[in-house]
């Protein structure tokens, strides 16, 4: 396929998701056993509203049962799943055979069974969209198969039933590098999507997965949620402030996003843990802390020193550091570390506060690499008792 997009003035080609894949090869295989027709690429309209040719190559062909493979391209965007064969079978099924207690049915097409095989995860914890023990091949994915097999079926005039199975041979490996055992889903990947299209760096995957941790937490009856960015905020959560990481969950860039969801889904309280690398960027109001979104980390501490009292001498120095720790070593040298980082927590506080909109409860910790612990917003010593208690 050939669709593009743009960002930060680069022409990105974009890929497909792994739901596309799995439509196409079910549309190949359900056209060869039904039509006796063998593709080298099918056509699939997307959510997105967009049609894309993808390729298929045959891996089975008898009377009853027939399959293809599509290999995933992922475009500019090398996700973990770039390059996985998805397979898919459709096969006859017999008078008096049972539907599987855990595979997919959708009255809109009565003569259509769906499930996973090899490689495809099961879902084994509570909060998820697909019941405990189905696959996890997400709504969307799943209406993108039964379209395109019902759209042969309509062409061959068959009304029988069909079981289509998607499987992935390297599903259980690839799954390790995924969100998926964080998620309670084991034994593979899942099959995603939500337009059928994958846009480079795609922002939307993100917090799709950031939602979907927050709502296990709700389906558990889970209200205190401690959230950091990522695996330098675990380690310090574990190691120094002594806290369980099953209550946790990583929010990446998207601390606003993450703080709106939290309380779309009712939780009471939000406590966050970060590098000041990251955070810092929260005293200007600064929600989504990629690089690419904004910066300003030094100009930040630049006008927090000037505001603590510090020589204007030292603005400079700050504005032509490379990182954070060298300018909390300037704090240092000055007598000023702990004076700007607790300024820094009061302008923290404040846009988080307006962010949160008195919807929950919040506290903020933030800590360096080489100073440790640095500092914290008003509320976080009653949440981090609240944590450790429950413990």
């Amino acid at each position: 396929m050939e669709y593009f997009v743009t960002k930060n003035q680069k022409r990105l080609r974009c890929g497909i998701t792994t739901g596309t894949c799995a439509a196409a090869a079910a549309k190949a295989a359900a056209a060869l056993l039904l039509l006796g027709q063998e593709y080298q690429a099918v056509m699939v309209h997307t959510p997105k509203g967009i049609d894309v040719s993808v390729p298929v190559f045959l891996s089975l062909d008898t009377e009853e049962k027939a399959a293809f493979m599509v290999r995933k391209d992922s475009g500019d965007d090398p996700d973990v799943t770039n390059h996985a064969e998805i397979y898919v079978s459709v096969e006859r099924i017999p008078e008096g055979w049972e539907r599987p207690e855990r595979s997919f049915f959708d009255e809109r097409f009565p003569n259509l069974i769906l499930d996973g095989g090899i490689g495809v995860g099961r879902v084994q914890r509570d909060g998820m969209e697909q019941g405990l023990g189905q696959a996890a091949i997400n709504a969307v994915p799943r209406e993108m198969i039964f379209q395109a097999v019902n759209e042969i079926c309509g062409l061959a005039e068959y009304h029988a039933g069909l079981l289509i199975l998607v499987e992935v041979p390297h599903g259980e490996e690839l799954a390790r590098r995924t969100f998926n055992p964080r998620l309670g889903i084991t034994g593979g990947i899942s099959i995603l999507g939500t337009s059928g299209i994958l846009e480079p760096m795609s922002e939307r995957a993100i917090i799709d997965t950031i939602e979907a941790q927050i709502r296990q937490f709700q389906a558990f009856g889970g209200k205190n949620l401690l959230v950091t960015p990522g695996n330098y905020g675990q380690k310090y959560i574990s190691e120094y402030l002594h806290l369980d990481l099953g209550q946790s969950i990583k929010c990446s860039n998207y601390i606003g996003d993450t703080i709106d969801l939290a309380a779309a889904y009712g939780m009471q309280n939000f406590l966050l843990v970060g590098n000041i690398g990251k955070l810092v960027k929260l005293a200007a109001g600064i929600m989504n802390t990629h690089s690419k979104t904004a910066d300003g980390r030094c100009e930040i501490f630049a006008v927090h020193t000037i505001l603590c009292g510090g020589r204007a001498e030292l603005v400079p120095e700050i504005m032509h550091c490379i990182n954070t720790e060298e300018i909390l070593q300037i704090l240092e040298e000055n007598g000023l570390r702990q004076q700007v980082c607790g300024s820094l927590c009061g302008k923290i506080e404040e846009h988080v506060r307006h962010r949160a909109g008195g919807r929950l409860a919040f506290g903020v910790v933030l800590f360096s690499e080489r100073f440790g612990y640095l500092g914290q917003t008003a509320g976080a010593e009653e949440l981090l008792c609240l944590f450790r208690k429950e413990k």
